[in-house]
């Protein structure tokens, strides 16, 4: 009878020790006698002690942190740079046996991948089109993890570090851009200007009387100055008119 009750009993805790709960977004990495024998879960499953070993595997998207990379661009500038990566498990049998540790192994691949696809451009593409960078970083990451069953969502650079004659060299760039523009502007101004004072004068110059009024609009302007003593030229073509002859005396009856 003893026997009995000590043969139930081990055999309960046999089972009990078997019983193996798996989360929603938990699978479970069968081997048998050492061999793959498929995948389990989610809820409850059972794992013969000494025959049969479980890995768990969780499905879930990661956030791998990628430390700072020293990155040489293509024009020979030094930076510190950054990223995050998204990645999930999609085949939970080879992520456990295609690699020892999909963690370690994906990280790995991220910095190398960084440090390849950004010294292959310059450091303005660097810092205007992170889009494309991102992009290119995750193509290249997915296919090099896609054998072990790794899926890779999205990568973001964070953080693009400059040394401080970099930064100075580019505050200068900067502001030798903006003197530019700001020539090119005045330039253009002063062009705009002139053809306007060019368009006035053949104007003014098909009508004298046009011509008198505007330099009489003139002397009313310069009336209005508070200073006392004012000096004009009085161009002769102006008085002509008034003086009769076309030789600028009076005209003899």
């Amino acid at each position: 009878m003893v026997f009995v009750i000590v043969v139930v009993v081990l055999l309960a805790l046999l089972v009990f020790s078997s019983i193996r709960i798996l989360n929603e977004y938990e699978r479970a990495v069968m081997f048998t006698l050492g061999r793959f024998t498929g995948l389990r879960g989610p809820g409850i499953i059972f794992v013969w002690p000494i025959l049969q070993r479980a890995n768990k595997v969780d499905l879930r998207v990661i956030v791998l942190n990628v430390p700072k990379q020293d990155v040489i661009t293509r024009d020979n500038v030094s930076v510190k740079v950054n990223a995050v990566v998204y990645f999930r498990i999609v085949d939970a049998g080879r992520a456990i046996i295609q690699v020892a540790n999909v963690w370690e192994a994906t990280s790995q691949v991220a910095q190398t991948t960084l440090r390849s696809v950004l010294g292959q451009h310059e450091m303005d593409e660097l810092l205007s089109q992170r889009d494309k960078m991102n992009a290119d970083i995750q193509r290249i990451l997915d296919e090099s993890t896609e054998a072990w069953g790794v899926k890779v969502t999205n990568v973001e650079l964070k953080d693009v570090d400059l040394d401080e004659s970099m930064v100075r060299a580019m505050a200068r760039q900067a502001e030798a851009e903006r003197n530019r523009r700001a020539k090119v502007i005045n330039a253009e101004g002063e062009k705009q200007a002139a053809q306007s004072l060019v368009e006035a004068a053949k104007l003014l110059a098909q009508q004298s009387s046009a011509l008198q009024l505007r330099y009489l609009q003139t002397l009313a302007d310069i009336s209005h100055d508070k200073s006392q003593l004012i000096i004009f030229p009085l161009p002769l073509d102006l008085i002509r008119p008034l003086l009769g002859g076309p030789g600028g005396g009076p005209q003899q009856g």
